[in-house]
């Protein structure tokens, strides 16, 4: 097991980013006494991520699927595997919730005039439920993105981890 040589913490094996702090593993050795940044060309703190990630991890679901495809394809965060996973995961969830929301809205129009309008007032409450549950599920990822977990949702979550190339 390797360290960070920015903050000391422990790497997992096929990370390229710390999880803790998102610096790359390959980061040049300093001289003693001399800090980091100093050491560092121009070029390589050009590339180093603008944000921690933990914050990106948060906000790739933030707008749903669009923020996770803009994580997935922007230079600095591509690379992270964290929040590659987030990313992904954002991305399968949001459109297997679009999925539900028209299948929804598909069964809802056809039962409400079979059944007389009684199929709508059932429905109404859980439409309501049903957004109140997805929206509490959108805010409890975003925490646990910022909170560095790798929560993985049934199903999903497995199939983001793949995608992401995260170990179990």
């Amino acid at each position: 097991m390797s360290f960070c040589k920015s903050c000391g913490n422990e790497l997992p094996e096929g990370n390229v980013f710390c999880l803790a702090c998102g610096a790359s593993r390959h980061l040049p050795e300093t001289p003693a006494g001399a800090s980091a940044a100093a050491a560092m060309s121009p070029d390589v703190t050009s590339n180093t991520q603008p944000m921690a990630t933990n914050v990106a991890g948060a906000l790739t679901y933030l707008a749903g699927f669009v923020t996770g495809i803009i994580f997935l394809v922007a230079d600095p965060y591509r690379n992270n595997s964290v929040i590659r996973f987030h990313a992904y995961q954002s991305i399968f969830f949001n459109v297997a919730w679009l999925g539900f929301w028209i299948v929804w809205m598909i069964v809802s129009a056809i039962l409400t005039p079979l059944t007389a309008g009684i199929f709508g007032l059932i429905a109404m409450p859980l439409i309501f439920i049903f957004a109140s549950l997805g929206f509490g599920l959108w805010l409890f990822l975003m925490y646990q993105a910022y909170q560095q977990e790798l929560f993985r949702l049934p199903f999903i979550g497995k199939l983001a981890a793949e995608q992401a190339g995260v170990r179990p």
